[in-house]
C-alpha cells in the first residue's frame, strides 16, 4: 500500500498499530534505527564545536487527526532535544522510520560523520560496525536471553561449554548440551551484511577469515563432544531465534 493511499484510508479510521508501534520481541531499538537510517553513522546531528550526537526517530500517533508524525530526538548536555521531521503514512513501522530518516537527511537535519585519521577502518560505516560489536551483552544477545527466560528456559551466560576448552558461548544449556552463539555481522563475516574493507584490505580480510575459521573449528569441536551448536546472526529476528532454540531443546530432551 502506498503512503498516499494509506493516508486516504486513515481519514476514516486510525492507522494500524504496526505502522507506529514497536513489535514485542523485535530487534533491539538501536538496531531498528540503524537499519532504517541505512547505517549507525547516518544518525548524527551536529552539536557544534565538532561534536555529534546519535539521534533516533520517534513515531507518534495523533488520534484526533488520525496522523502519524515523525520526530528527530537526541540528547545534549543531559537534556533531550526534539525536532519535527514529517508526517508518515506507510502501513509498517519500518517503512515509516525509513521515510522519516530519508526526509531528515534531505532537510539537512543530519550531520556527516568523518573518519578519524588514526582509524584503520575503510569507512565510517565499517568503523561504526566495529565499535558497535561488543564481545558480550550486545543488544540482540540481551533481547534473546530475555525471550528465552520468558519461555521458562534457564541457562548460563558467557561460559565455556567444555571447561577444558577455551571457547565461550553466549548462552549455554549445560544439562541439554546446547550452546548458542550470537554472532555480529561484521566480525563474523555475515554473508548478507558484511562488506569487505577497502583500506587495509589484507589485514581485515585475514582478521575476518580467521574469525570464521575459529567459528567453524568451535562448531566441529563441540559437535564432536556431543553438543548441539546454534548460531544466531545479530540481524535475525530474535523471536524466531528463540523459537528455534526452544524447538531444538525440546528435540534434545525428547
Amino acid at each position: 500500500m502506498s503512503q498516499e493511499s494509506s493516508r486516504k484510508h486513515w481519514k476514516e479510521q486510525l492507522p494500524p498499530e504496526r505502522a507506529y508501534k514497536r513489535r514485542t520481541g523485535g530487534v533491539a531499538p538501536p538496531i531498528e534505527q540503524d537499519r532504517a537510517a541505512k547505517g549507525r553513522n547516518r544518525r548524527n546531528v551536529d552539536l557544534g564545536d565538532g561534536r555529534l550526537a546519535r539521534a533516533s526517530i520517534t513515531l507518534r500517533l495523533y488520534r484526533r487527526t488520525r496522523r502519524i508524525r515523525a520526530y528527530l530526538r537526541w540528547s545534549q548536555d543531559g537534556k533531550t532535544h526534539e525536532k519535527y521531521v514529517c508526517e508518515v503514512g506507510f502501513g509498517s513501522r519500518g517503512q515509516n522510520l525509513t521515510e522519516a530518516w530519508r526526509q531528515a537527511r534531505e532537510k539537512g537535519f543530519l550531520a556527516q560523520e568523518e573518519l578519524p585519521p588514526e582509524s584503520k577502518a575503510s569507512s565510517v560505516e565499517v568503523r561504526a560496525s566495529m565499535r558497535g560489536n561488543r564481545s558480550k551483552d550486545t543488544g540482540p544477545e540481551m533481547m534473546l536471553r530475555r525471550l528465552l527466560h520468558q519461555r521458562g528456559l534457564r541457562y548460563r551466560v558467557d561460559t565455556r561449554p567444555i571447561a577444558q576448552v577455551r571457547r565461550k558461548a553466549d548462552v549455554v544449556f549445560p544439562g541439554d548440551r546446547v550452546a548458542v552463539f550470537v554472532d555480529g555481522c561484521f566480525w563474523h563475516g555475515c554473508p548478507d551484511h558484511h562488506r569487505p574493507a577497502t583500506t587495509n584490505a589484507d589485514f581485515w580480510r585475514e582478521k575476518i577469515n580467521g574469525n570464521k575459521a575459529r567459528d567453524a573449528d568451535t562448531n566441529k569441536m563441540l559437535q564432536a563432544a556431543g553438543w548441539a551448536v546454534i548460531r544466531v546472526w545479530e540481524h535475525e529476528d530474535v523471536r524466531q531465534a528463540a523459537e528455534r532454540i526452544e524447538q531444538i531443546l525440546r528435540e534434545t530432551r525428547a
